[in-house]
């Protein structure tokens, strides 16, 4: 049971010891107000190893249920394979624990749905969606809300990385435990960031997916709709050979940029930086402020109901070859 004192580290465990979870880890490396008390894996070694790298006293095991019965904690990161994230949430919840949960927050419409309708009572639960507190992002958002800049015309996104050549024979290339392949694995951020940025919902969709070697689709091409009439374009290439992420907004009198971590602004047919920059944040960082009582819970659960239907309108009208809309019932 979670009792977090206002000068304690707030005990954090990490569920599952994988790539990701090592990007948390130096989120919380960074951050005095938290430490890692325990992590489990059913990798012994890759448990062992996250927990002595933290420290001789952090507790590990194989399984979750050996974890909670031997260490106290005041939160936990789910960062297991997403086939197990909407029990693993369930679990931790139900000891009182808050969650922070790695996207996407289950695999299915109705464990979603649960999850999300539990979330509305009982301990925080967020969903790990980092672009929402770095800096690059949060600028944009910002003067994409502020209407300086006229009303937004047409966006586009583009999304490369080398992710299909590295899931071989891995979880992530079962399409029964990572549907949605790339778009709904990575692509998943840049579908949370449209709605983040700009305030609007994807509400039509055509599109085209490639599963090329794999079996998950790999290469998902969309041309699509948002409220208010602003069409939209986005281009997930996971079989690349580089990492690449670049957004661009046209508005009435001014194109804002995203370009593989740079934040400019071109009006005139000239290009600045952007500035002044928002500061800089993370999700386990936000989370103990949240818990802290220090700030809101910009990526809660609900957030993850939307983004599932995108993916799922998506992918359906990949499979079609037909448009659809995206239902965005609640």
């Amino acid at each position: 049971m979670s009792s977090i004192g206002a000068q304690s580290p707030v005990r954090w465990l990490f569920v599952g010891c994988g790539a990701i979870t090592k990007m948390h880890s130096s989120y919380l490396r960074g951050d005095a107000r938290g430490e890692l008390v325990g992590c489990c894996d059913p990798d012994p070694t890759a448990a062992e190893k996250l927990a002595r790298s933290f420290g001789p006293d952090v507790q590990f095991a194989t399984t979750l249920e050996e974890l909670l019965e031997r260490a106290s904690a005041d939160a936990a990161l789910v960062a297991s394979p997403t086939h197990l994230h909407f029990e693993h949430t369930r679990q931790i919840r139900s000891r009182g624990l808050p969650v922070l949960c790695e996207k996407p927050l289950a695999d299915s419409t109705d464990r979603i749905r649960q999850l999300v309708a539990e979330s509305h009572t009982g301990p925080l639960l967020s969903v790990a969606y980092q672009r929402r507190y770095s800096t690059p992002f949060r600028t944009l958002r910002r003067e994409l809300a502020s209407g300086v800049h006229g009303r937004l015309k047409s966006v586009c996104l583009q999304s490369t990385e080398r992710w299909a050549q590295t899931i071989a024979g891995t979880w992530r290339d079962d399409p029964a435990r990572n549907p949605g392949g790339f778009l709904g694995d990575a692509g998943s951020h840049k579908l949370d960031a449209l709605r983040f940025l700009t305030g609007l919902e994807l509400i039509e969709v055509f599109a085209r997916s490639f599963r090329r070697d794999w079996r998950v689709q790999v290469c998902t091409q969309v041309a699509g709709l948002l409220t208010g009439g602003v069409p939209v374009s986005m281009s997930f290439v996971g079989d690349a050979q580089h990492y690449s992420e670049r957004l661009w907004f046209h508005c009435e009198h001014a194109d804002l940029m995203l370009l593989d971590g740079e934040v400019s602004i071109a009006r005139g047919n000239r290009v600045d930086p952007l500035t002044p920059l928002e500061p800089e944040s993370n999700p386990i960082s936000a989370m103990i402020d949240s818990l802290l009582e220090q700030g809101e819970n910009l990526a809660p659960a609900s957030i993850a109901w939307p983004i599932w239907q995108m993916t799922g309108a998506i992918l359906e009208s990949a499979r079609t070859g037909q448009s659809r809309p995206v239902l965005l019932e609640g």
